[in-house]
């Protein structure tokens, strides 16, 4: 009896992990441009996914667009940085915008809605091997991973951004034009690297009321192993 007992536990606790690690939004990152014509149906896409709790998105705005007459104002060389490293461990040798990254994982046009729907809804139907969890106490974000799968060497990431801002645009391709961005991405740091086993911990000042989102990727810009946000 007692050791059906521990097996029903047992049995239990890691059906409660799977359904955790089940239930999870899925990461879209878009990498986009004041300064590009073909981006403003992404951002608009964008702005639709923004609406949905199952789906975290965020627009990366890159700056090799600048250089023909409009500086993106919310461009940061890091976010070209990121997007190259994507397409290098994706073996590609070229990057674009409008390009949206889903977990990590896949890359897609981000202009193509009804092939982003489906690379959210095959994301959304796998197993992710970590439970992440965030809270506010006080001032501080308390961050709490644990592997409930095989994780290998991840990497944790903190972005801040802002939900919506609308830009009048004076020269460049969009010249004329105002356009709406949502969840523009401001902030996007490493907090640091964790081997996948076990738990990790960490509590940092959040400083303001900014929406927080927490990633734990695969080493290497490789998948995203969970997400999770504060707005």
């Amino acid at each position: 009896m007692k050791q059906l007992l521990v097996w029903i536990v047992t049995a239990w606790i890691a059906l409660a992990g799977a359904a955790t690690a089940q239930n999870h939004p899925v990461v879209v990152e878009l990498f986009t441009s004041q300064g590009c014509s073909s981006c403003p149906p992404a951002d608009v896409l964008l702005g639709e996914l923004s609406k949905r709790d199952d789906v975290i998105a965020l627009a990366l705005h890159v700056d090799y667009w600048d250089y023909i007459g409009w500086k993106d104002i919310f461009a940061k060389s890091a976010f070209t940085k990121r997007q190259k490293a994507y397409a290098a461990a994706a073996g590609h040798r070229t990057i674009y915008t409008p390009q949206m990254i889903v977990q990590g994982a896949e890359d897609v046009v981000g202009n193509r809605r009804m092939d982003v729907s489906d690379l959210i809804l095959e994301h959304r139907k796998q197993t992710l091997p970590v439970a992440l969890e965030l809270s506010r106490r006080g001032g501080e974000l308390v961050i709490q991973a644990r592997a409930v799968g095989s994780a290998g060497a991840a990497e944790i990431h903190l972005v801040r951004y802002e939900p919506e801002q609308s830009v009048a645009i004076k020269r460049g391709e969009n010249a004329g034009r105002t356009l709406t961005y949502h969840n523009i991405v401001t902030d996007w740091r490493v907090l640091g690297r964790w081997d996948g086993k076990g738990v990790y911990k960490a509590r940092l000042p959040l400083g303001d009321a900014r929406p927080v989102v927490v990633l734990v990727q695969s080493a290497g810009h490789g998948p995203i192993l969970a997400a999770a946000r504060l707005r």
